[in-house]
């Protein structure tokens, strides 16, 4: 039911084993010939974040899911085991309207709720997983291997001479602070993130806040938007008082990242998000550590319509 889920799945070599996965699930490629058991009525619009913004909070208040299941093809599916969330409404179809779909099902199947708040319960995830499917020993495996990439960036970053102040926007109109495991990877990384409140939710904040962290990082990870479409918003920043003014920007040190492939997606990957924080706020001690991912450099961008990398 939602695309962190389904990472976990084929990380565990379960990816042949998926019937349906949601309309966001798009890693590994090959689950996307799947067929999708979910959907949303703004997925893959056009809308300013703004106006999605105020359709997300008066949908939740109206009908309290921004989500629908497509009930007749998950019968038709006959799932053993259904993959859903409570963390975030925002985020996949509600849980308690899975569950109560589920009790109608043949079996019926078991409902695994992945609610991860740090980084340590991603892994548990990942383990919860494996139990629910039977492979518990793969489990044991991916978390091993996710596990020592963590300490190997813990451990360099410890020899960092300097902890930026940093602040992840995971959206800008309106900006919102980061949350649950997000600030935990500012930390690992070898940084200090100023909004963001290890293992609780994202927040609304004011750009008055933002300023006054007085940044000199600036990563935006905008929830649910692919790079491009996050570059589409980058004019709101620099139309902003006082930002030009910011340490970050006058630095060059403000970066736009893929946060839907990567920062909102508590799976396996988040992993490469936390390498990727590293090589942006330690890039004399991470350059060249890691495989390439797309990071814009964009403080440039913001200020004279460049695009610099």
């Amino acid at each position: 039911m939602l695309p962190a889920a389904t990472e976990i799945a084929a990380a565990l070599g379960l990816a042949d084993s998926l019937v349906g996965v949601s309309h966001e699930c798009d890693h590994p490629p090959e689950v996307r010939a799947r067929p999708q058991v979910t959907h949303c009525e703004i997925h893959g619009g056009a809308l300013p974040s703004g106006r999605i913004d105020t359709w997300v909070t008066n949908t939740l208040t109206e009908t309290g899911t921004l989500y629908t299941m497509d009930e007749p093809l998950i019968r038709r599916l006959r799932p053993d085991v259904i993959l859903t969330q409570r963390l975030c409404d925002v985020c996949a179809v509600g849980y308690d309207s899975v569950t109560a779909f589920a009790k109608t099902l043949p079996g019926p199947p078991a409902v695994v709720n992945l609610e991860p708040a740090a980084l340590a319960d991603i892994f548990e995830d990942v383990r919860r997983v494996a139990a629910a499917t039977g492979v518990p020993e793969r489990g044991e495996a991916v978390v091993a291997v996710l596990s020592a990439r963590v300490e190997a960036v813990r451990a360099r970053a410890a020899r960092a001479r300097t902890r930026p102040r940093t602040v992840i926007l995971e959206w800008l109109d309106p900006p919102f602070a980061c949350g649950h495991w997000n600030p935990e990877l500012v930390e690992i990384a070898g940084g200090e993130e100023m909004l963001g409140h290890k293992g609780r939710p994202s927040r609304r904040v004011t750009w008055e806040e933002v300023l006054a962290t007085r940044a000199e990082v600036v990563i935006i990870a905008c929830c649910g938007f692919d790079l491009a479409r996050t570059r589409t918003d980058l004019p709101l920043l620099h139309a902003r008082e006082g930002w030009a003014d910011l340490p970050a920007v006058r630095d060059g040190r403000v970066y736009a990242v893929d946060g839907s492939q990567y920062f909102s997606r508590p799976g396996p990957r988040v992993v490469d998000s936390l390498e990727i924080t590293a090589q942006i706020l330690h890039p004399e001690l991470f350059a060249g550590c890691f495989p390439a991912r797309d990071v814009v450099r964009v403080a440039a961008e913001t200020a004279s319509g460049g695009t610099g990398r």
